[in-house]
């Protein structure tokens, strides 16, 4: 093992260009004698360690003041890890080692990528849901019905919780949103209230789910948990979002807002797009679990469903329109009919440049940056302090309460690389509460960041904060439950 680098005394004009300075820095520090030790090298104490640190600590200042400073949460992480990586492999390059860092960047790589395609197609056949207005439809139906506060405070709950699952917790929490806000604008305390509801639902319901989460991906594709097990967390999730949700409910008003008329129509194709979503979600399980291939094949696969789909909507638009002329003439629908005149072909790679690529890049980031971090050998430190100086069920509940703070990618990336022996209930209590623990503050989801921005300044970080305590309670009965329920799945045999 490798023994600490001290600094060294630099000249003053070092500091003048800090371009020269660096490059000079990391030339005595890769060269030094302690890293000239066989076998793959621990930086840890290092300096070249401590900078990388330091790195990723920054990059990650940033993107938590995103929000404040306006810069896409992908820059200060793409950065970073080229930053991080570069110092690894100049250290392994002066150490007569290039070979190992570059195997390990590749096997980092190949990781992100698995999950980056899986994402990229779950991304793009929500876009085209989203285009051919499924999602608008379910709004306008929620606006027509007038229902009640309290009801809309219920109902876009449990629709959160249902649909996050499927659709992912951000998509399913953005469009909740949209509806609350239309329907009660102006009123900022019941905005509020129902937008945390939201971020607990969709984040509850996304955490029994592969597709409900980043973290669930990442934890179904490392083949840890088969994807029937995750439904052993259904009622732990479903008694985090209602505990906190009955108590908020107390405090709305139960009236009724004014009615409003919004009209939508799906266009062609939608409700067969959302069966061939559900049956590219059925190719990636069969390949996973009959084929024993990665998910990533029958999402790619999925993908070409769409494809071949859009080539058919495309080939048939003109026969189509047509017949929807003749059929919206003889009705006298000429409101229908005026919107014919709108229609654009369908094109499934506009789907895919629509896709969220702030979110793949930051997630290639993160994901590039811990691994070097791994490499180094931080990680596995840090398991021997969690996981071996407090037991797995302390170190995941605490990893959960972090998350909150720190975005649960990197924190479940981190777990999965440090690979710590755990029992199988300990590694679906880390995927619960990687989960749910960002619903403790607005900043510690993708849902509740999202809010923010779509609900500005009636959905505020401190309007959540103050119900952090009731969602703390949501989050402990969880653990409890998961802990009483699954109480077999934590014996190793």
């Amino acid at each position: 093992m490798l023994t600490t680098c001290r600094t060294p005394h630099w000249p003053r004009q070092f500091v003048r260009w800090p371009g020269m300075f660096m490059l000079a820095l990391i030339s005595l520090i890769a060269s030094s004698p302690a890293f000239a030790a066989t076998g793959e090298l621990d930086l840890t104490g290092s300096f070249v360690g401590i900078l990388a640190v330091a790195i990723f600590v920054l990059a990650y200042a940033l993107v938590m003041a995103e929000e404040k400073i306006h810069m896409r949460k992908s820059k200060p992480v793409l950065v970073a890890a080229g930053i991080i990586w570069g110092l690894i492999g100049w250290v392994y390059v002066k150490a007569g080692m290039p070979t190992e860092s570059e195997h390990a960047f590749r096997v980092t790589l190949l990781e992100f990528t698995e999950l980056m395609l899986f994402l990229l197609v779950a991304m793009t056949y929500i876009n085209a849901m989203d285009e051919r207005r499924v999602f608008d439809a379910l709004r306008s139906w929620m606006v027509r019905k007038g229902f009640s506060y309290r009801s809309l405070f219920w109902i876009t709950g449990v629709l959160a919780f249902v649909i996050s699952p499927i659709a992912d917790n951000l998509t399913t929490a953005l469009l909740m949103c949209a509806v609350v806000t239309k329907v009660a604008e102006g009123d900022k305390r019941f905005i509020n209230l129902a937008c945390i509801n939201i971020v607990v639902a969709a984040n509850a319901g996304g955490a029994f789910s592969p597709f409900g989460d980043i973290t669930t991906l990442m934890v179904w594709q490392a083949g840890i948990i088969e994807f029937y097990e995750f439904f052993e967390l259904l009622i732990p999730s479903l008694i985090n979002f209602l505990i906190p949700a009955v108590v908020m409910s107390i405090f709305i008003q139960n009236r009724t807002p004014d009615s409003m008329k919004e009209d939508v129509w799906l266009k062609r194709g939608a409700r067969r797009i959302i069966a061939l979503f559900l049956l590219t979600v059925a190719t990636a399980v069969a390949c996973h679990t009959l084929l024993h291939l990665p998910p990533v094949l029958g999402m790619m696969t999925g993908l070409g469903y769409l494809q071949f789909f859009g080539y058919y909507l495309r080939r048939t638009l003109p026969r189509s329109l047509e017949r929807k002329r003749t059929k919206y003439s003889q009705r006298g629908d000429w409101k229908k009919l005026e919107s014919l005149g709108s229609v654009v072909p369908f094109d499934v790679f506009n789907r895919v440049a629509r896709a969220e690529w702030d979110t793949l890049l930051f997630f290639y980031g993160v994901v590039m940056c811990v691994g070097g971090l791994g490499f180094m050998g931080y990680l596995g430190m840090l398991s021997e302090a969690l996981y071996t100086g407090w037991n797995a069920t302390g170190a995941n509940i605490t990893l959960g309460v972090i998350s909150a703070v720190v975005d649960n990618i990197p924190v479940m990336f981190a777990v999965l690389t440090m690979e710590p022996e755990m029992s199988h209930g300990h590694w679906l209590l880390i995927t619960l509460t990687a989960g749910v623990g960002g619903s403790l503050l607005s900043i510690g989801s993708a849902a509740g960041v999202a809010l923010m921005g779509q609900a500005r300044g009636q959905y505020t970080f401190m309007g959540h904060l103050r119900w952090s305590p009731v969602i703390a309670l949501g989050y402990i009965a969880s653990v409890a439950a998961h802990l009483w329920l699954n109480a077999d799945s934590f014996q190793v045999f």
